[in-house]
């Protein structure tokens, strides 16, 4: 006893979900996707650092 009230919460959440309409920012996607621009410094915009991902403690 007590799921109906879980329940109908868990309905409206993903009922607010699927027909919700988000704001998108199209211009930030844009820019996102095209890439740095000259005005970024020096242009780099990911680390190379994968050394996190080379321990053997990470594997097991």
């Amino acid at each position: 006893m007590g799921r109906g009230r879980a329940k109908a919460k868990q309905t409206k959440v993903a009922r607010e979900l699927k027909y919700s309409t988000p704001h998108t920012d199209f211009e930030a996607l844009q820019r996102e996707l095209s890439g740095p621009s000259s005005s970024d410094g020096n242009g780099e915009r990911f680390d190379d650092d994968t050394d996190d991902y080379e321990d053997d403690d990470y594997r097991r």
